[in-house]
C-alpha cells in the first residue's frame, strides 16, 4: 500500500468515525426532545458510517495479514482512537435513547 493509499484509509477512519459520533449526538438530542423515531433513524445512519469506517480499517488489516508492513504513525493511532470512541459512543447513545423511550411510555 502506497503512502497515499495509507493516508486515504486513515482519513476514512477519522471521517466515518467522526460522522458516527456526530449522528449519535444528534440522535440523543432528538430522543431528549421526544422524537424517538428520528433518533433511531440517526442511529441507523451512525451504523452505516461505522460500517464505512470498518471498511477503511479492514483495508489496513488485510495489508498486514498479507505480510505487508503497515507503518504505525500518530495519524493511524489517532484514527484508531476515533474508531474505538465512536463505537463506544454509539453503544451508549443506543442505551440513552432506550431510556428516553422508556420514560416517554410512563
Amino acid at each position: 500500500m502506497e503512502e497515499s493509499e495509507l493516508m486515504q484509509a486513515i482519513m476514512g477512519l477519522i471521517l466515518h468515525s467522526g460522522n458516527t459520533k456526530s449522528d449519535c449526538m444528534e440522535a440523543i438530542q432528538l430522543a431528549k426532545k421526544g422524537d424517538i423515531a428520528a433518533a433511531k433513524e440517526k442511529i441507523e445512519l451512525a451504523n452505516q458510517s461505522l460500517v464505512e469506517a470498518h471498511h477503511s480499517q479492514t483495508a489496513l488489516l488485510t495489508q498486514e495479514a498479507r505480510g505487508e508492513k503497515v507503518e504505525v504513525s500518530m495519524m493511524l493511532i489517532h484514527a484508531q482512537d476515533h474508531l474505538m470512541n465512536s463505537i463506544t459512543f454509539r453503544d451508549l447513545a443506543k442505551e440513552i435513547i432506550e431510556l428516553y423511550e422508556r420514560l416517554e411510555k410512563e
